[in-house]
């Protein structure tokens, strides 16, 4: 638990054999269940999970039998984290680019009530433009304009980002069957927070790639 909360990490994995024990083992103790959702990988990245799992009663693993995309497996972890009645559920891929050590700083607002929604932010320190792939630092800077002017969150920079916490009620209200299932996922998700007008938190997060 996390200051008297439940949590839930849901992992969407798909052809991360060189990261997704790394992640896994990085996820501090405080989480209570992790979630890892296998989108038909091709590697070995699902055998690695299950290996991890045994001797461990709060590694659940789900496997989806086709290719679904990473929205998908988003939604199937949110879905199934709900119906366990989770005070709060973490999104952390499993490439290993979300900081284990920044997750206080999504999970703090939401449990003091500041926030229902936290969703990190790479580029408030500076480093996202020396780390990220520049194509992508401006692919991301373009697109984070266009979903400002669509989901009405203006003050919120990283659209792009997927290390994102909620509490039980934005898990309980959004229809995770209608959320977009590819990598335009997070904007998708905002639109539908602002629809009932859900309070976000940006947080300063660390860039890793």
């Amino acid at each position: 638990m996390y200051k008297s909360k439940t949590l839930c990490i849901v992992i969407p994995v798909y052809n991360e054999e060189t990261q997704i024990r790394s992640v896994i083992e990085s996820i501090p103790s405080f989480a209570d269940c992790l979630v890892v959702v296998d989108d038909f990988s091709q590697d070995n990245s699902l055998s690695i999970v299950k290996t991890l799992q045994k001797g461990r009663h709060n590694l659940v693993v789900m496997e989806h039998g086709q290719r679904k995309g990473c929205g998908a497996s988003v939604a199937s972890g949110f879905k199934w984290a709900r119906d366990k009645g989770f005070d709060i559920v973490v999104r952390m891929d499993g490439d290993g680019q979300m900081n284990p050590d920044d997750l206080p700083k999504l999970l703090d607002p939401i449990v003091e009530g500041k926030a229902d929604f936290s969703k990190g932010n790479r580029f408030y320190s500076g480093q996202a433009y020396e780390k990220m792939p520049k194509i992508r630092y401006f692919a991301n800077a373009f697109l984070s304009l266009i979903s400002k002017i669509v989901s009405g969150y203006w003050f919120v920079s990283d659209f792009q980002s997927g290390y994102v916490a909620m509490n039980n009620k934005v898990l309980t209200t959004i229809d995770w069957e209608r959320m977009y299932k590819k990598y335009g996922q997070p904007n998708d998700l905002l639109v539908r927070l602002n629809v009932f007008n859900f309070r976000i938190s940006d947080v300063p997060v660390e860039p890793l790639y």
